[in-house]
């Protein structure tokens, strides 16, 4: 009997797939046909949770954003497998849509759930906070949303702890829709941006983490190294800053030899560290091409020992 690698996402209903699908690409740098191969490959390894904005990809030249939930609207239509997947959208940066106030989060709703081709948006997070909005007004509106059924579970991303746990208590006095998942930045790399007083938060509670910049822009795949040319339209962002830290090439190190030891990729340990701290339910990781996507597909499989963990946790501390 196999046991099915799908995890609890927090306190809601949702069961997702331990690899985040992430769909910046689409629309970008991978072009529909690629978009559908790669969607295809993941689904069909039982893939389940695709993450993407509205915003996405606005900041390519001729584009407006949405591009990556069209191509993802497309997917699902062409497949009929809408009902098989758990799809998570963003609010707040559309350049049509910007901002949380009600009006705002409700229009960018609508917008999303037409360039998907659905009726409803399972997880729907605030992309990045905006504190001149207050939490109740950002919740309201959410709130509105799910009692529509528009909207089945609610996500924060890019916010702090203290207006996390303002969001939170606020529901909970006035029995509205309440956070479950959290979308920081976090990897091995990245950790201050996670660890600490937002991680406290969720685990207190029962937020379920969907870390984004999961292997760091690419340099935890291994493919940054002393001396190495990287053809990456994220190269130019500075994942190979890393490298030059001592902190960056012990993290190399302690992936290249466990990597070696499991016989798998060094992206597929980087996730499945990630993966294996508390409150993570599922790393986010992209990828262009068909080719890139058994590394992070391997996450599902891979579990570290205790000392393998603990090595990694002590090289990127």
């Amino acid at each position: 009997m196999t046991v099915s690698p799908l995890r609890k996402l927090g306190s809601s209903d949702l069961e997702v797939f331990p690899l985040s699908l992430g769909g910046n690409v689409f629309g970008w740098t991978a072009d529909e046909s690629q978009s559908f191969a790669v969607l295809d490959a993941y689904a069909a390894a039982g893939g389940n949770f695709l993450d993407t904005a509205d915003s996405y990809s606005a900041w390519v030249d001729g584009n407006s954003g949405g591009e990556s939930e069209t191509v993802i609207g497309k997917w699902l239509a062409a497949r009929g497998n809408r009902d098989d997947l758990v799809i998570a959208t963003k609010v707040s940066q559309h350049p049509d849509f910007p901002g949380l106030t009600a009006t705002n989060i409700k229009a960018a709703a609508d917008a999303s759930l037409q360039r998907l081709g659905t009726d409803h948006i399972d997880l729907y997070y605030t992309h990045f906070d905006k504190t001149e909005v207050p939490v109740e007004e950002i919740i309201g509106a959410l709130d509105e949303l799910v009692k529509a059924g528009k909207v089945r579970a609610i996500g924060a991303s890019n916010i702090s702890a203290a207006r996390l746990a303002e969001s939170l208590a606020f529901s909970d006095r006035e029995g509205l829709a309440r956070y479950v998942a959290l979308q920081p930045q976090y990897n091995l790399v990245s950790r201050d941006t996670y660890e600490g007083e937002l991680e406290a938060v969720a685990a207190r509670e029962g937020l379920a983490a969907v870390p984004y910049y999961a292997l760091a822009s690419g340099f935890l795949t291994g493919k940054y190294r002393p001396g190495a040319t990287v053809d990456s339209p994220r190269a130019a962002a500075g994942a190979g800053k890393h490298l030059d830290t001592e902190r960056g090439q012990k993290v190399l190190a302690a992936l290249d030899d466990i990597a070696e030891s499991h016989r798998v990729p060094v992206a597929t340990v980087a996730l499945a560290w990630l993966a294996s701290r508390p409150t993570v339910a599922a790393p986010i990781a992209s990828a262009r091409t068909v080719e890139q996507l058994p590394a992070l597909l391997g996450v599902a499989e891979l579990v570290l020992t205790q000392e393998e963990a603990a090595r990694l946790t002590e090289a990127s501390a």
